[in-house]
């Protein structure tokens, strides 16, 4: 590993100034993947700057009726939080479907939303990677991608972003704030991660030097009936081949509201929106959900070992949205 300086931060504008002042700087907030990252030699940062001591570690009601997460905020506290689990259950179990307990104890709310993809070959230095190295090309198109993307990737990148809690943020229109020198920011989750086109090397739409400070969810009736399902290839604790945040609201057995969005199909989590909108007016039934499952799956661009996703998460569409309906009508 090379070596790095280390400073804590303490407040904000602090933060932000040590990182302006040395372009090769990171924020660390629990370290669960950068420091891996930096261990095999992929991230090589000259100086880290502790950002888990700043006051950004509170769930808090806004002035709107959403909830206001400090980046800070661990993922064990995030999951256990009486107001999420009551008003978005969704995002609840997302996060304990995403790590284990030690590493939920570690991992922050910030740093969650910038992991980088758990790609082989982004993380072996011996291989080729445009996200790594741009130009040097993709090998995992023609080489090992069975839980590569089928949505929204490009012959530069086909690597799915690894986090369950995004998934759940996305489905909720959650905002994320930040700072920089200049101030403060917002940026929508839906403009907060960039396509990957034949640029995968730029993940987000962050400014440089900026600082996520919390994340923000609107207030959202239909998120108090939420589930997020995640389907792994082992029953111990796994990156997902496929999951599925949802949301529904049924009045008289037709579907007035409901929310989808896809993980470990696409660079970044995937709002449904196309089935979204095939699935409102309709009725609640498990022909309508396939339907509105297959509307927003005939876009998927397979690749020969990543097909079996497409039937997965239509699946997992009816399967939890018929869940959902039953729930409701108890």
């Amino acid at each position: 590993m090379r070596e790095f300086d280390y400073q804590r931060a303490f407040d904000v504008p602090g933060a932000v100034a040590l990182l302006g002042a040395d372009p090769d700087a990171r924020f660390l907030g629990g370290g669960t993947n950068l420091v891996d990252l930096m261990k095999s030699g992929v991230e090589r940062p000259g100086r880290l700057v502790d950002v888990r001591e700043l006051p950004l570690d509170l769930v808090e009601p806004t002035p709107e009726g959403g909830l206001r997460i400090g980046a800070t905020v661990t993922n064990s506290d995030l999951a256990v939080h009486p107001d999420v689990r009551r008003r978005y259950p969704a995002l609840a179990q997302a996060v304990l479907a995403g790590a284990s307990g030690q590493l939920r104890n570690m991992a922050t709310v910030g740093g969650n939303l910038l992991q980088r993809t758990r790609c082989g070959y982004f993380t072996d230095l011996a291989q080729p990677c445009n996200k790594r190295l741009p130009g040097s090309g993709c090998p995992a198109v023609e080489g090992e991608h069975h839980n590569h993307a089928i949505l929204g990737a490009s012959a530069h990148c086909v690597a799915t972003h690894p986090s369950d809690m995004a998934v759940a943020l996305a489905a909720f229109d959650a905002v994320v704030s930040y700072e920089t020198a200049d101030g403060e920011g917002e940026l929508a989750l839906a403009d907060f991660y960039l396509p990957v086109g034949d640029t995968p090397h730029r993940e987000t739409a962050l400014p440089p030097g900026a600082l996520i400070t919390g994340v923000t969810l609107p207030p959202s009736p239909v998120a108090a009936v939420s589930r997020y399902r995640k389907v792994r290839e082992r029953a111990s604790y796994a990156f997902a081949i496929g999951s599925l945040a949802a949301a529904l609201d049924v009045q008289d057995g037709v579907v007035r509201e409901v929310r989808l969005a896809f993980g470990a199909v696409a660079s970044r989590p995937w709002r449904a929106r196309t089935a979204e909108r095939a699935l409102t007016g309709r009725p609640a039934s498990a022909e309508a959900f396939a339907a509105a499952a297959d509307a927003e799956l005939g876009a998927a661009e397979v690749l020969p070992h990543n097909g079996y996703k497409v039937p997965l998460l239509r699946n997992l569409v009816v399967a939890v949205l018929t869940e959902l309906t039953e729930e409701a009508a108890r």
